[in-house]
């Protein structure tokens, strides 16, 4: 497929009062593809599908993982995703991007500094801004993601079974196992 048959935009919301960006747009438009997998006619290869690292389910159309690479694209091919929320400060691997245009998905990049801890040293309305793309079915199904898809996922997935009323020793247990469950959650 040629390059040129993309229409790319990349757009740069700002921080207000703030002169670094918070999130980097990505949205690529490429012909319809078809996600649909023949299992009958599929080759080995195409059976070959291997999640990344630390992969869950997160809720209906939310996914989290650690940071994908070329081994899991055949899996996230099954996923159909419209949308990657990426956690990390660094410039997202050229392969990711091909496999972004070539699959139509939109990557948000939020550059989250690594820490250990939870829900320290992350902006605010950094993580207010995440949570307003991983509530918008628009973007759904979403892969949320961040190198080891623990500690910066797991905050925001955290602020995520908040709005979704879990009680804090759950959205704590999760955090510290990475696995994620709908059993906790409080009605």
């Amino acid at each position: 497929m040629k390059e040129d048959s993309y229409n790319t935009k990349l757009s740069l919301n700002q921080q207000p009062a703030r002169s670094h960006q918070m999130c980097r747009t990505i949205e690529e438009y490429a012909p319809a593809v078809d996600h649909h997998v023949d299992m009958l006619s599929s080759t080995s290869d195409d059976l070959n599908l291997i999640p990344p690292l630390n992969f869950a389910m997160v809720d209906n159309g939310i996914f989290r993982s650690g940071f994908p690479d070329s081994a899991n694209f055949s899996f996230l091919q099954t996923l159909k995703l419209t949308s990657i929320i990426y956690l990390c400060p660094e410039p997202y691997p050229e392969a990711n991007t091909e496999f972004l245009k070539s699959n139509g998905i939109k990557l948000f990049q939020f550059g989250i500094e690594s820490y250990k801890e939870p829900f320290v040293n992350i902006p605010e309305d950094t993580i207010r801004e995440a949570l307003k793309l991983v509530l918008d079915v628009r973007n759904h199904p979403v892969l949320i993601h961040c190198n080891r898809g623990k500690h910066r996922t797991g905050c925001l997935v955290g602020c995520l079974r908040k709005l979704q009323r879990w009680c804090l020793s759950s959205v704590f247990d999760e955090y510290q196992s990475g696995e994620c469950s709908v059993l906790h959650r409080i009605n």
